[in-house]
């Protein structure tokens, strides 16, 4: 039985090879659309973050327009006070700031191989 005698053999694994193909051609740009829609979700998340920031600040910019907040401010930052007053300090314990050690976070078990394909394929390692 030689592969001139069965040329549907011939056929289907040049089908195979035409199909393989295909797929492997259309797989990088496949995740880089993923990627770039990541990439748009993350700005318009940022967007939202700085506009929101902004109307805080404005805010703040607004309320620097009043003596009443103005004053408030030279007391709580600076330590001002009015003639006839007397200002006090208040001191944090000796050993308040130290920072607290944490127990390390557990690390992911190994991927299968099968997992690691898929997570190429669908764009899943392109996660941060």
């Amino acid at each position: 039985m030689t592969l001139t005698k069965r040329p549907t053999v011939l056929l289907v694994a040049a089908l195979f090879l035409v199909i393989g193909a295909a797929f492997l051609t259309q797989l990088i740009p496949y995740r880089q659309i993923i990627d770039s829609n990541r990439q748009v979700e993350a700005a318009h998340k940022e967007l939202t973050a700085l506009e929101e920031e902004n109307t805080l600040l404005q805010a703040d910019v607004a309320a620097l327009e009043s003596p009443e907040e103005i004053e408030r401010l030279a007391r709580e930052k600076l330590g001002y006070a009015r003639p006839g007053e007397t200002a006090y300090v208040v001191l944090d314990p000796p050993g308040a700031g130290e920072a607290v050690t944490r127990a390390p976070a557990p690390e992911a078990p190994e991927r299968t191989w099968v997992e690691k394909i898929w997570d190429f394929v669908s764009g899943g390692d392109q996660e941060s």
